[in-house]
Formats: structure tokens, sequence, C-alpha cells
């Protein structure tokens, strides 16, 4: 490890000390983080942290995503993969097709992953009736679906609430809802980018009511668009204190913000040396919860395996088709098979664990 001298010349000798003893960071702590140009020592501090957690584990899982729908009536400004109704390239998976991609995996998933856009009248009926057929074909696998973004569009639309729509999903063995839709909670970022979209309090407070009935979530941040440093460690301090009022969260994914096909256009997009820190800052802020994962679909595969020592401890998984962030401009390959992963993971010094979605070893 660096000498505790190396980490007091470069200002980090104070939060080095909160790290060993396990004290939560404070949010003057997280801006010393990111003022600190030395990458090094940021690595340092945050594989302490994740080590202290996992060890040398780095996990994955063999998952399918299903994106059934790019139809969406919020708009927001960042979005590369939504579409109007009608409009040229938008789509809506049927419940064969949904199943027919699950039956085309390559391997059967542990995990199914359903995400899609919020389309303005696919009633709830619909998923229930698939999940019921994918259920009954995937015992074994884990239903995670749906943002909390999506649940208060199928409440819209249903004239009930969202606690019903979480009751009525659990009911057809949805075990876990996904991350996504949380963006950045700073109120004024957040209109500027996704002004139609619920704001930070309805977001946690449905993941809240998600814990309460026994799910588990993922939360996600996206990063490196207008938002500011504040606006993310705010968002980070938001997470959590609700994981310490409702406890759910499993996993924390740092999105990094994918420029090339938006219509948002920045002046000074994210470099591999900022997307490593925010995932290091992310691992020593949120303390209470237990994953980190480095998305390799949207970090690429080479950057998620420098994120392993930096913080990450899960690789995600063979994910088969992604659309939402390759149509914003992900490189990366479609899918990834278990061998590669395993490999992967290997060739960065850490063990591989496959796990199924919530977090459990398989033998």
């Amino acid at each position: 490890m660096i000498s505790k001298k190396y980490f007091d010349n470069v200002g980090l000798g104070s939060i080095l000390e909160k790290v060993l003893d396990g004290e939560r960071l404070s949010i003057e702590d997280g801006h010393t983080l990111y003022n600190c140009t030395d990458i090094t020592a940021l690595g340092a501090l945050a594989s302490i942290a994740r080590r202290k957690l996992h060890g040398n584990k780095a996990f994955y899982v063999l998952n399918r995503h299903i994106n059934y729908t790019n139809i969406c009536i919020n708009g927001c400004k960042f979005c590369a993969y939504a579409r109007q109704r009608g409009e040229e390239g938008s789509f809506h998976l049927s419940k064969s097709e949904i199943l027919e991609k699950l039956r085309n995996a390559p391997v059967s998933p542990r995990e199914i992953h359903v995400v899609g856009g919020c389309h303005p009248d696919i009633p709830l009926s619909f998923f229930e009736e698939t999940f019921a057929e994918v259920k009954k074909e995937f015992p074994k696998a884990t239903l995670k679906c749906f943002t909390v973004v999506e649940i208060a569009n199928f409440a819209n639309i249903e004239k009930t609430t969202t606690l019903e729509i979480l009751k009525r999903l659990q009911a057809v063995g949805v075990e876990m809802l996904t991350g996504g839709g949380a963006e950045i909670f700073a109120p004024e970022t957040r209109n500027k980018i996704c002004p139609k979209k619920i704001d930070a309090e309805t977001w946690l407070k449905i993941h809240g009511e998600a814990h309460s009935l026994g799910f588990s979530t993922n939360c996600t941040m996206l990063y490196g668009h207008v938002e500011s440093i504040a606006d993310r460690l705010d968002h980070l301090d938001r997470l959590r204190k609700q994981q310490d009022i409702s406890g759910g969260y499993n996993c924390f994914i740092p999105l990094p913000f994918l420029t090339e096909n938006s219509k948002l256009k920045i002046e000074n997009p994210l470099t591999g040396l900022d997307e490593l820190k925010t995932i290091a800052i992310s691992r020593l802020m949120l303390d209470n919860i237990p994953h980190i994962k480095a998305y390799w679909v949207m970090l690429t595969v080479k950057q998620a395996q420098a994120a392993l020592h930096y913080g990450a401890d899960d690789f995600d998984g063979t994910v088969v088709e992604e659309i939402i962030g390759h149509m914003a401009g992900a490189s990366s390959d479609q899918a990834i098979t278990r061998k590669d992963l395993e490999e992967m993971i290997i060739g960065c010094g850490f063990v591989p664990v496959e796990r199924d979605a919530a977090f459990n070893k398989i033998s």
C-alpha cells in the first residue's frame, strides 16, 4: 500500500484515516477527492474500501437485457434512444418477441433485465401476462424489471399508486428493480436535461416503497453532461441517506454520458481519468451500498477492467443485446461470453465469481 506520508503529501491523509476506520466521508471530503489530481492515490483509497468489502473477488452474472420499447413520452434532452410513436426507428416488442429473445440467448439467463421507454399507453396487464409466461419458461431466472420512472408511468396509465403497481409486479414474479432514471438529482440540473421526468424526491420515494416490499434495487448516476461536481456529490449523498432509511440498494452503477448521438452537446466530454475518478469516489462515498458496477457496455471493456482497481467489484454480465447505450454511441460489443468475462477478470488480477441477481455466489 502507498505510505501514509504519500497520502499526507497529496492532501488525503485525513481521508485515509477515515477509510481505514470505516468512518463516513463528508461532502467536503468528496470535494477534496475530486480536487485531487493524483489518480493513483484515489485508486488506492478506493481499492482499500473495495477490498475490505469483497477482497479479491470480482463478480459477474449470466444475464439477458430486454429493451422492450423506445417509444417514450419524456423527451429527455440527453437521450439518443427515445422515439415518438410512429417515428422512424420506433419499436415496441410483442410478448412473443420478448419470449423469443430469451429463448435464443446463448445461455439460459440467471437475470432477466427489462427496461424501456415510458410508453404512453401500454397497460400493466401486458407485462403481467408476459412475465407470468417468462417465469414458467425460466423459473430459475430473476426478473429485474423497470426503472421507477417506468413504475410512475404505469401508475399514471392505470390511475393507481406506485405502491400498487409494485405489488402487482411482485405478484407475477418480479423481484428486483433496475436503477435507471436517476440521472442527476439536483433540481436545476435535472430540469435542464430531463424536465418531464419524475423529480428526485419521487424517484427516491418509489425505491423506498420497493424496499419496504422486499425488492432489492440498483441505483445509478448519469455524469459528464451539464452537472457540477457539487451535483454529483449531492446525488451520492442522497442515495446513501435513502439507503440508511430503507436499505434495499445492492449495487450502484455510475453511467458516463455518451455524447456521440445525443442532442445535448458538451464542450468538454469525459476523459478516461474522469471516469475512473468518479468510480473511485463513488466507492468511497457510498459506504452503505455493497457493490459498485463497472458497466462495460458504457465504459468499454478495457476501462471496466481498469475500474476493478478503482473501487468497482462487479463486471455486470453477458448482456447479449443492449440497445439504449449503443444508440447513444457505445462502441462496446453487444455480448460477452462467460469464458471471456472470467479471462478478463483473471487478467486484471482478480478472482471471478459467478453470481445471481442478488449477488449470491453460483457454485
